[in-house]
């Protein structure tokens, strides 16, 4: 701060009913800092979390408060890109998702021109696309839950919380998206999430600014061909499926782990790219007022107070030596069909911004090696672990019966290895079907799934219950190959010009660190 004035941060706890009132914080803060309620002339939240570890729900603030005079306005956060320069040298982006969003808006602020090219359409058209996956059980491939704009995020919740905060600077990934609509609030929150309701506004308000500042975006633009210099160690840019080139200063691929035929073109142009472990399982879903009254420690039959969002919950533990884990937890979500090819069947979660449906869920996934790919190695080489997903897929869309219907299991059946004669209502749209699950899973997989459901159970009391589901498959949790590159520079490590970015090169797992790694992609690109 510049000038004279007495500036302070202050954290306290206080109970649930008392955390919205004002004169609380004032009251809290001045007899945490020694002086009289009255001395503090402005007060502001800066963080917000809920602790309800212990039976008693308290509310944690972070508050930064004034002594002698109101404190600094905060800047208003709007988009204020420089405009592209005449002539400016191009950036070829590949894949409109917050990887390849990030990396065009940091290109501008380095006088570049960000072309991203996507085989997906925009977030408006998008949204039609799903209908008839949603009703009918049709993939659109190229527009759906993974491909468009926005990426896989837009249309399924938006959670923007990242232990990533190491790898570059998360505030400004926060206030970006504000400036382009993002509640204010996620600059506050612990655990701060936007909604698929709301996220389609706020990329299509980034692409508008890319667009207004001289850059280029692209829809329904699918690559399959790289166009390398004439002694091959380096790219100058890429093909489209209808011949089109697009030639640039770098080229950062920012595919997200879902464009199997990006990691297909890599292999067959001979760029090295390599096994990496990912993770696979199924979707739990629970009744959310189950989830709440585990979670908050009150009666099943309680009404949640209003104050409260629906409550979340992370689980870990290692069975013989292998993760098995809660993913992307869904508080008052839905399940919804991720695939990409209309022979297979991938589940994933989402919420809308209010978080109000009846239902919660989580993926519940089991780490894969390299080692458990083996039998699908001879065959496919470094893209094993793509086959070991697709394989679960079909078998999930078989057992299903097509038109994107999923295998399900009570998980009390599930952990006594036996068919549910019928099963709870669900969230997922496209229907379920009773099916063995820990026959149709690997044994590497349900075994140690079983194994680490009965730990999880004896935590979170309640947990295993009749009332959930496991609805299978949740395959596409990271990718199972990873594009090396210079830990320095970002650059591939023997293809020049070439940048791997984000998730889909294994280098990012959620919005905010695809985010992240796509500016810092860009500022290697652009140097």
């Amino acid at each position: 701060m510049s000038d004279s004035r007495t500036f302070k941060t202050v954290d306290i706890i206080l109970p649930l009913d008392l955390s919205e009132d004002e004169n609380e914080w004032r009251v809290a803060v001045a007899e945490k800092i020694g002086i009289e309620p009255g001395d503090i002339s402005d007060i502001r939240l800066r963080k917000h979390s809920i602790d309800a570890r212990q039976n008693i729900i308290k509310v944690q603030l972070r508050l930064e408060v004034s002594l002698d005079g109101s404190l600094p306005v905060d800047p208003e956060l709007k988009p204020d890109l420089p405009s592209v320069p005449a002539g400016a040298k191009k950036i070829i982006i590949v894949g409109c998702g917050p990887a390849g969003m990030f990396a065009a808006l940091r290109a501008i602020e380095r006088g570049f021109k960000p072309i991203i090219l996507e085989r997906g359409k925009d977030a408006s058209s998008r949204r039609f696309d799903l209908a008839p996956l949603l009703r009918e059980g049709r993939v659109i491939e190229d527009s759906n839950y993974c491909f468009g704009e926005g990426g896989a995020g837009t249309f399924s919740d938006g959670k923007l919380y990242t232990r990533a905060t190491k790898r570059g600077p998360v505030r400004d990934v926060y206030e970006t998206l504000v400036a382009h609509g993002a509640p204010y609030r996620i600059l506050t929150d612990a655990h701060p999430h936007i909604g698929s309701n709301l996220l389609p506004n706020l990329v299509k308000a980034i692409r508008n600014s890319i667009i207004e500042a001289g850059g280029e975006v692209h829809f329904q633009t699918r690559v399959d061909g790289f166009i390398k210099s004439s002694d091959g160690d380096k790219l100058l840019g890429v093909r489209t499926v209808t011949g089109e080139e697009y030639l640039g200063e770098a080229t950062i691929l920012a595919t997200g782990h879902s464009a199997r035929d990006i990691y297909k073109l890599l292999q067959q142009e001979s760029i090295i790219i390599e096994q990496t472990p990912f993770a696979v399982g199924v979707r739990i879903e629970h009744p959310q007022p189950l989830i709440d009254s585990i979670q908050y420690h009150f009666p099943r039959d309680a009404e949640r107070p209003r104050i409260l969002p629906a409550a979340r919950y992370q689980l870990a533990t290692k069975i013989d030596g292998r993760g098995v884990h809660s993913f992307c937890m869904c508080p008052g979500g839905f399940i919804v069909p991720a695939a990409t090819e209309n022979d297979e069947v991938v589940v994933n979660g989402m919420s809308l911004a209010r978080r109000d449906s009846p239902y919660a869920n989580s993926g519940i996934v089991v780490t894969i090696d390299p080692i458990d790919t083996a039998s699908f190695q001879k065959e496919h080489g470094v893209l094993a672990g793509i086959a070991f997903q697709k394989d679960l897929e079909v078998l999930a869309s078989q057992t299903g019966g097509g038109k994107q219907k999923a295998p399900a299991q009570r998980v009390t059946d599930f952990l006594k290895n036996r068919l549910s004669n019928d099963l709870p209502p669900t969230s997922y749209r496209p229907g379920i079907v009773s099916a063995p699950l820990h026959r149709l899973m690997p044994r590497c997989i349900s075994g140690r799934m079983q194994r680490g459901l009965k730990q999880f159970g004896k935590s979170k009391h309640g947990y295993i219950t009749y009332e959930a589901n496991l609805i299978g498959f949740e395959t596409r949790t990271s990718s199972p190959i990873r594009i090396p590159r210079n830990e320095r520079t970002c650059e591939h490590v023997e293809l020049k010009g070439l940048f791997p970015c984000g998730e889909g090169a294994g280098y990012a797992g959620g919005i905010v660190s695809a985010a992240l790694d796509g500016m810092r992609c860009a500022d290697s690109a652009c140097s």
